[in-house]
């Protein structure tokens, strides 16, 4: 036997064909590729704070003296703090590494192979991938024209394998709420609801407290986008306490790092001045829609997170992305159905909604000069 190919034999035969979920690339990465510096790119593309976390953050991090030690496995310092965030006791919190790592526990908990969840595409990436790599089968449903969940559609599609549905409120990357009547819909199907509250805080709109009555209810929320602690990952997840303890047993024991907890906890004692950045990146959504919505060749669509997503009607979504990184103006193009006319634009500072301007002007004006 050559030892140099007999462990592919050994491979999760599912894994062999799996398509990798497709991540944004970091500033210097993206300075390089334009000929900008780092402080000359706009980065539009990962729906991050542009106003970075409270200044608190790194005062702790230099200060904290304890990270040759492992970090509490029970959480119990940050899920404490997080109850008056949150409105429930810290037995309905659970801890991740980013809510992605809080994606990962639920399938493991729900998911065995063959296993069916139900994606309401389009929407985040991360449910599929994660599902295919716990085994289960993706069932999509298309939204609606207005990128709402239908309900008879989705009912047509559950069968007896199916265990999970994952509903991001706002939806990323149509930036749509799920209604309540949408939510109780799901909910009464007897499936595990799993409703994503990344961008809860631009929002405003949440079901955390529909956890006490309805036992197949999750909610996960993020640090990354209001907090601006993309980088630390630190997500959690807000359900029964039964399921809390089932969560804290499958993770892995220390999946919350040090220095995430102390900059999350640090973030918590300083909601004013977070708060106050959020409603900076919401004035800057509600300056920008208008200015997007005034160029002939765009649509953008009403959202309620910190991110824009706008439909091509004249030209190519996907040359103008292209456009755009050569300005280094980046933003996010999906190669998937629905979405493939758009690019989701993050929501900057004024000046960098101002240079993406100045950049689809000029865009603009480009497409008026081809020949119809």
């Amino acid at each position: 036997m050559n030892p140099e190919v007999s462990w592919e034999r050994l491979l999760r035969r599912h894994l062999s064909g799996l398509e990798p979920y497709q991540p944004i690339v970091p500033m210097e990465v993206l300075a390089r590729e334009s000929g900008k510096t780092v402080a000359e790119v706009v980065k539009l593309d990962g729906n991050e704070n542009p106003y970075g976390p409270s200044p608190r953050v790194a005062r702790a991090l230099a200060q904290f003296p304890f990270y040759h030690i492992y970090t509490d496995p029970d959480q119990r310092q940050l899920r404490q703090a997080l109850e008056s965030y949150v409105g429930l006791g810290h037995e309905h919190i659970v801890v991740g590494a980013g809510s992605d790592d809080l994606i990962d526990l639920v399938l493991r908990l729900f998911v065995e192979a063959g296993d069916q969840v139900i994606n309401l595409v389009p929407t985040f990436g991360m449910y599929p991938f994660s599902t295919q790599v716990c085994g289960g089968e993706v069932v999509e449903v298309p939204r609606d024209e207005a990128f709402g969940i239908d309900l008879t559609a989705v009912r047509q599609k559950v069968g007896p394998r199916a265990k999970v549905v994952f509903v991001a409120s706002p939806n990323n990357p149509s930036g749509n709420l799920a209604t309540p009547e949408q939510i109780r819909g799901l909910l009464d199907m007897g499936l595990m609801v799993v409703v994503d509250e990344a961008y809860y805080e631009f929002s405003g709109e949440t079901v955390v407290p529909w956890v006490k009555e309805h036992p197949n209810l999750m909610v996960l929320r993020t640090l990354s986008k209001w907090a601006g602690l993309a980088g630390l990952r630190v997500g959690y997840g807000v359900m029964h306490p039964r399921l809390v303890e089932l969560v804290m047993r499958i993770k892995q024991p220390y999946n919350l790092n040090a220095a995430a907890q102390v900059a999350a906890l640090e973030s918590l004692k300083d909601l004013e001045y977070l708060q106050a950045r959020v409603r900076d990146i919401v004035a800057e959504r509600e300056r920008l829609f208008p200015r997007l919505k005034a160029l002939d060749f765009l649509c953008p669509y009403p959202s309620r997170a910190n991110f824009i997503l706008c439909a091509f009607l004249k030209g190519d979504a996907r040359e103008a992305h292209r456009y755009l990184r050569r300005q280094g103006i980046f933003v996010r193009y999906f190669d998937t159905p629905r979405v493939r006319h758009c690019l989701r634009i993050s929501v900057g500072k004024p000046e960098h909604s101002d240079a993406l301007m100045d950049a689809l002007h000029r865009l603009g004006a480009g497409l008026a000069d081809r020949p119809a």
